[in-house]
């Protein structure tokens, strides 16, 4: 198959402007990128209608454009144009330039020959300079300005390249080419040190800025055959022209193939800019800016690719097995393409541009690997807190149980982080392994903290059943030494819990500090509980204090209601009750747990009853003080106000609600022991019966002598009888003799009229008892006399006599209720 025909592209025009965009279609073109720097690039300058673009074409096969001789000799080639040598091995590039000493710019216009033919040394490896033979040797040919302009231009690079300067000596004559190559090395060692070098090179040889070699071809037009014979044994000059020992196998600082559009569009605007080229800096500038390309390119293909989608998308979701080699892998795939297409480029410079391409790939790639190990994280910290709280044994404490899944959690934690771990990045999981332990210590205290919580509610609630009750009872009581007891109590039971408490906080391995803390608190918590219930007892301090009175004084030593018959001593008993209830208020008034001395307050409160009922107290008021003067402060004297349950105060206006409450049961008793002494004494005096004997002796005479008056007085005394306990005349009178009359007036007759009306009944009931009983005699025979109705009349009075003794029956019964009732309960 022919290979097809060479591309070329004008790479500078005749003004000077550079062709990026051609350039950039040409090098893909002829995948120079693939190339690296395995390739050459060859340019050519000389005078103009010198047959450069002939040379080159028939030396490459290029297509670059010849001049027409019938049109007469002008200028053919404008600005520099690139091509693809043909069949030339490795890839090489052709620059035709632009011909110098042309007319159509002008004598003084040598400002682009100059900046092209400095473009040439900085861009090629090997330059053809094109030279007639006859101008070899002469002063003024054409060939003195064309060297004077490459080595000027020369100057211009700071570290020169080392081209290779190939001299084509055109339309050869006869005279020997020794001959020629030796008088041109003299000319151009005289142009040579007639250039104004810098200082640090003015001893310096040609040699080592170029590799000279010299070359001689027989006229095109004049020998056409012998002329393509040689440029056939030229041509194969350049083939492998940059391996050791070709044309241009010492070349240096070569860019690579992907570099070779930035670094050529620098180097022109440098000249453009007239600077000096400083070819090492503009190498390593042309490496920076290709690898930064390349590495950008690189991340973007890495970020859109669809292998890392995947592991992205998959990684903030789930764990996913095997993470850290696949992403090393991809990694290592990533970091591969990028060393591969910089790696001809200068070394320190693609070094750096990997280490920012590394570490802005693994920018994009931690997230990933963060959130990966918080699934781990999360599975290990789950799994512990599942295992810590779901484990109920008793064989280890709570604290070696925390150690225990802590270790396994971190062993989880550790398999799953090696398993996502990257080495080529050099990730560590110190963070969220210090995150994992700073979650583990937050729940295990929290969690430590509540099961503490509750071991100290149960413990409280152990004491408040053991103190609660017993101590309500015990100040209910209300013995002389309730509080000695209640003290005891206390201390047994609080130390018991703190025994227990200290076995079971063991486990915890709490600190020594720690610990008591906890104990002081739960005998805080017991001192609080007899504290709550003292203050529950001291509020209800005056039903205590009525309870303890009615004790005593509606209850006599045998525990029976007291009846009030006129023989008991009210004063003493009433003494004696509130004795008991200011005892009572005495133990309310202050919290004696520390078993201290308060007989000052025992007295203070004594001096209560003594100043109620003018008797002597059992107590001492304390020295150069009055009971008053105590009870008139806020403060007890040596008493906090934490121990204070009632105040001084408070306990003399207890005492006064408590004389109030407890007047009326004093009185309904006084009330009661006189009337049983009126009911006791219900006969006249004895003078008074002596009166009415001699006063009444011719009537009761007459009802001795008529038994018919007798019978008649005695049922109008039992009549009266009944209806005199009938109306509780008695009661009725305590209030006033006036209040009394109407209300016995009012009750008078509908009383009399009940009386009547059941006496109608009985005897109607009678009657019908009586004729039932004839039938029955009638019927079996056993009438007899002693049957006979004129008996009921005294079974009548039997059955009223019964009903008036009835009545009387229940007005005892009546009174003595109402005895018991004046007592309050």
């Amino acid at each position: 198959m022919a290979e097809e025909t060479p591309l070329s592209t004008q790479l500078v025009d005749g003004q000077g402007a550079f062709n990026n965009v051609g350039l950039d279609a040409f090098v893909k073109a002829v995948k120079l990128s693939e190339a690296g720097l395995s390739y050459a690039v060859v340019s050519i300058m000389g005078p103009q209608s010198s047959g450069k673009s002939t040379l080159l074409n028939h030396l490459f096969g290029t297509k670059f454009r010849e001049m027409n001789a019938l049109l007469g000799r002008s200028q053919t080639t404008q600005g520099i144009w690139l091509a693809k040598a043909k069949g030339i091995q490795p890839l090489t590039l052709v620059m035709d330039l632009e011909g110098t000493d042309g007319r159509e710019r002008g004598e003084d216009e040598t400002t682009f020959e100059k900046q092209s033919a400095l473009f040439a040394l900085a861009v090629s490896d090997i330059v053809l300079v094109n030279m007639w033979c006859h101008d070899i040797g002469r002063e003024q040919a054409a060939n003195k300005p064309l060297l004077k302009t490459v080595f000027q231009v020369m100057m211009r690079l700071f570290t020169p390249r080392k081209s290779t300067l190939l001299f084509v000596i055109r339309d050869k004559t006869k005279t020997p080419l020794d001959i020629l190559e030796h008088i041109l090395r003299e000319d151009l060692q005289k142009i040579w040190s007639s250039v104004p070098k810098p200082e640090k090179h003015i001893d310096t040889p040609i040699d080592d800025f170029f590799n000279i070699e010299i070359t001689a071809l027989s006229s095109y037009e004049e020998k056409e055959e012998q002329f393509l014979e040689q440029v056939s044994d030229l041509r194969g000059r350049f083939m492998n022209s940059i391996s050791p020992g070709g044309l241009a196998g010492d070349r240096r600082t070569v860019v690579p193939g992907s570099g070779f559009p930035f670094s050529t569009q620098q180097i022109w605007k440098v000249i453009k800019e007239n600077k000096d080229l400083d070819l090492p800096a503009h190498k390593v500038m042309v490496a920076t800016v290709r690898c930064e390309e390349i590495a950008s390119e690189k991340l973007r293909e890495l970020a859109e690719s669809e292998e890392w989608r995947t592991l992205e998308s998959d990684s903030n979701t789930a764990i996913i097995p095997g993470f850290g080699k696949k992403l090393n892998n991809m990694l290592s795939q990533h970091l591969n393409r990028y060393d591969t297409e910089v790696v001809f480029f200068d070394e320190a410079v693609r070094t750096a541009k990997r280490q920012d391409l590394l570490k802005k790939t693994l920018e994009m790639l931690y997230p990933s690997y963060q959130a990966m190990l918080m699934h781990h994280r999360n599975k290990a910290f789950e799994n512990f807190k599942k295992d810590l709280e779901s484990d109920s044994s008793d064989d280890r404490g709570f604290a070696a149980k925390v150690r225990h899944y802590s270790q396994l959690c971190f062993t989880d934690f550790s398999q799953g982080s090696s398993d996502a771990s990257v080495q080529i990045a050099g990730w560590n999981d110190i963070k969220v392994r210090e995150k994992l332990q700073r979650d583990i210590d937050t729940h295990a205290t929290a969690l430590q903290t509540e099961k503490l919580a509750k071991i100290a509610g149960d413990y409280e609630e152990r004491l408040e059943k053991a103190l609660g009750d017993p101590v309500s009872s015990l100040l209910e009581s209300a013995n002389p030494d309730a509080w000695l007891s209640v003290k005891e109590l206390f201390v047994h039971e609080t130390s018991s819990a703190a025994v227990d408490l200290s076995a079971v906080l063991i486990g915890f391995e709490l600190k020594e500090q720690e610990e008591q803390k906890f104990i002081i608190n739960l005998k805080r918590t017991g001192r609080q509980i007899i504290e709550k219930k003292a203050r529950e007892e001291a509020n209800q301090a005056l039903m205590h204090m009525k309870e303890r009175f009615n004790q005593v004084f509606a209850y006599g030593p045998d525990t029976l209601p007291r009846v009030w018959t006129g023989k008991e001593d009210i004063k003493d008993i009433t003494r004696k009750g509130r004795m008991q209830a200011v005892k009572h208020l005495s133990i309310l008034a202050v919290l004696r747990l520390e078993g201290n001395d308060y007989d000052h307050i025992d007295s203070a409160l004594n001096s209560l009853v003594n100043d109620a009922g003018d008797y002597e107290c059992e107590g001492e008021v304390a020295p150069g003080m009055s009971g008053s003067s105590v009870l008139a402060s806020n403060t007890w004297e040596g008493v906090s106000a934490s121990d204070t349950l009632i105040t001084p105060v408070q306990c003399r206006g207890l005492w006064r609600q408590f004389n109030r409450e407890t007047e009326y049961t004093i009185s309904q008793a006084i009330a009661a022991q006189e009337a049983s002494k009126r009911n006791s004494s219900w006969l006249p005096p004895p003078w008074a019966i002596v009166a009415m004997m001699f006063l009444g002796f011719n009537e009761f005479m007459m009802l001795l002598r008529n038994p018919l008056y007798l019978v008649v007085v005695f049922v109008l005394f039992l009549l009266g009888r009944a209806v005199w306990v009938q109306l509780n005349v008695e009661q009725e009178f305590q209030h006033g003799f006036l209040a009394g009359a109407i209300s016995v007036s009012a009750k008078l007759l509908p009383t009399i009229m009940n009386f009547l009306k059941r006496l109608a009944e009985e005897s109607q009931q009678t009657i019908n008892n009586v004729n039932r009983n004839d039938v029955s005699s009638m019927t079996s025979g056993n009438y007899t006399r002693a049957d006979s109705p004129r008996q009921t009349p005294v079974k009548e009075m039997s059955s009223f006599t019964e009903s008036l003794g009835d009545a009387h029956k229940d007005r005892d019964e009546r009174l003595t209720y109402r005895h018991a009732a004046k007592i309050p309960s």
